[in-house]
This record gives structure tokens, C-alpha cells and sequence, in this order.
């Protein structure tokens, strides 16, 4: 096995097993202190059996990720090499400071004992900012540049300015998706797993370190997530964990320059932030009229008789095939 897959898989498996240990030590802390979820009487009624759950189980695989990702960069220091790893930095970073923002938020969901912490304002603006420095750090450092990669061509646009407002806006979108994706056991943690999967055959057939880095994050702590989160879910990742995949995962594609792919591979992410939006206008429009039996989207086949099973495999599934999709457009 060469250098390159040795650290992959030393860095996925390490991040598995220490997701494993931190969450087993995590959720008896978590229920010794009453920080359980409130569930909305407006949601799915069987849903009502997981209230007291356990959340901000994200704290986590976040630890676990950043434990290890600190080891690596302080063996490449040694190596004199931790310069050449600004991007993966910068991207963790984000990620990082994303999942604190959900942290606040599960915090004072469980202060207030409501399903709602911070408003949707407070949490916007905290999330445009991040995105905003993001950028702007990326930028001054030469690691984003303005040009629009088109999929499925060899076409590129210079937007100018442009480019900056868009990435804001998809890294913030995107990152909200990811969060609403979190509402039935195991779906956002199965949909990152499959997103990991493909972020690293593309850092495999690109040979790229620090994307293949990411990859072995998203991999090792959504499947070590997995073993507690999986239905009947012993706990949950709240807005901290959620928060974390949603950025990591779409900052991973402006790290590689590639965000129009990034659209692609995080759709299932997109597509239920859009779920919840339409779901919005609609009601406003209609006067009280329904797209949707239920938003996010998960919410409305679970009304239509879906088993959580079901949404999860169904909803894995997608995402494999849109990550066929974003490989095809590379």
C-alpha cells in the first residue's frame, strides 16, 4: 500500500473508532444530564417515542476529527510541510466553526425545552458570516479563484465578483440543507457516508491528499456515527453535527475549485432545503395550502407511509446516483 492510501485509511479508520468511543462515552453523559430532544407536535406522531434522546452527539465526531486531523498536521510540520495544507485547514475551520454554531443552537433548544434555539435570522446571519470570511480567507491566500467550472465541459466563467456572492450563497444554502437533512434516524449520516464515498474516488483518481483527507472524515465519523444513530437511534447529532457535514462536505468543492460539481454531490442536501422553502412560499401564497403533506421532504413520504427505513434507503440511493452524476460531469 503506497503513502497516499495509507494515510486514508489510517485517517478513516482512526476517525471511526474514536467516533465510536466518543459517542459510547458521550451519550450516558448526555442522558445523565437530561440534554434530550423535544419533539414539535406538529411533526410525524410516532416520531413522539424519540423524545429525551439524546443530542449534540456531532461533539462527538467533531472531536474525533479534529483530534486526528491536529496529529496529521503536526506530523507534516515536523515534515515541514503543514503549509502546503491551508485549504484543508481553512475548509475544516469552516466546518468546525459551523458546528459551534449548531452547538449554541442545540444548547439553547435544551435551556428554553423547545424544538427551537436560535431564530432562523440569528442562524442565517452566523452562517452567511462564516461562509463570507471562508471565502475571503480562501481567496487572500490563492486557493479560490473566479472562475466557473462547467459541468460535463471543458468551459469555464469568469464571474468576477460574482463568483464571491454565489459562493456565499451555495455554501450557506448548502450547509442549511444539510442540517434539515437531519430528521429521521441515520439519513444524514448514510447520505454523508455516500458523499465520502465519492469525494474519495474523486481524490483517488485525482490523487489529491487533501480532499482524500475530507473523504476519510466524512467516511469515519458518519459511519462511526452510524453505529448509534442508525433507527431506533440511541442518539442524535442535533445542529452540531449536522452543521459540520453540511459545510465540510460543499466546502470540500470550492477547496477543489469544483463547485458546480459540489451542487451535484450534495443535491439530496439541496433538494431538501428546497423542500422546505417551497413548503414556505406555497403556504404564504395559498393562504394556508400545503405543497407537501410534511417539509423537509422526508417528512412527507414518512405521511405517506414510508418506513424510516425506507426514507434512509430510498434517500442513500438518490445521493449514490447523483455522486454518479457529479463523476460523469468531472
Amino acid at each position: 500500500m503506497n503513502e497516499f492510501a495509507l494515510t486514508f485509511t489510517a485517517v478513516a479508520v482512526a476517525v471511526f473508532v474514536l467516533t465510536a468511543v466518543a459517542e459510547r462515552i458521550l451519550i450516558p453523559c448526555l442522558r445523565s444530564h437530561k440534554l434530550g430532544q423535544t419533539i414539535l407536535e406538529i411533526g410525524p406522531r410516532w416520531h413522539k417515542d424519540k423524545e429525551g434522546t439524546p443530542i449534540m452527539g456531532g461533539i462527538g465526531f467533531i472531536f474525533a476529527s479534529l483530534l486526528v486531523m491536529l496529529v496529521f498536521i503536526i506530523v507534516r510540520a515536523v515534515q515541514g510541510r503543514s503549509s502546503d495544507y491551508i485549504p484543508l485547514a481553512m475548509t475544516l475551520l469552516y466546518a468546525t466553526c459551523n458546528g459551534f454554531v449548531g452547538f449554541v443552537d442545540d444548547y439553547c433548544k435544551l435551556i428554553k425545552k423547545e424544538n427551537q434555539g436560535l431564530t432562523w435570522r440569528q442562524k442565517l446571519l452566523l452562517q452567511l458570516v462564516l461562509a463570507a470570511a471562508y471565502v475571503c480567507v480562501m481567496s487572500y491566500t490563492g486557493n479560490m479563484d473566479t472562475l466557473l467550472r462547467l459541468p460535463f465541459t471543458d468551459r469555464t466563467l469568469d464571474l468576477g465578483w460574482g463568483y464571491y456572492i454565489l459562493a456565499v450563497a451555495v455554501l450557506t444554502g448548502v450547509t442549511n440543507g444539510g442540517n434539515i437533512t437531519d430528521g429521521v434516524d441515520g439519513l444524514c449520516s448514510s447520505v454523508t457516508f455516500v458523499i465520502g464515498g465519492f469525494l474519495a474516488v474523486w481524490a483517488f483518481s485525482v490523487r489529491d491528499e487533501q480532499l482524500s483527507l475530507i473523504s476519510a472524515l466524512l467516511l469515519g465519523s458518519s459511519l462511526g456515527f452510524l453505529i448509534y444513530n442508525f433507527h431506533p437511534a440511541k442518539v442524535f447529532m442535533g445542529d452540531t453535527g449536522s452543521l459540520f457535514f453540511g459545510s465540510l462536505a460543499i466546502g470540500s468543492a470550492f477547496m477543489m475549485r469544483q463547485p458546480m460539481i459540489g451542487l451535484l454531490f450534495t443535491a439530496v442536501f439541496i433538494l431538501e432545503m428546497l423542500s422546505s422553502l417551497l413548503q414556505v412560499v406555497y403556504f404564504r401564497l395559498t393562504h394556508g395550502k400545503r405543497l407537501f403533506r410534511m417539509a423537509p421532504v422526508h417528512h412527507h413520504f414518512e405521511k405517506c407511509g414510508w418506513s424510516e427505513y425506507r426514507v434512509v434507503a430510498v434517500f442513500s440511493l438518490a445521493a449514490v446516483l447523483f455522486c454518479l452524476l457529479a463523476w460523469f460531469a468531472l
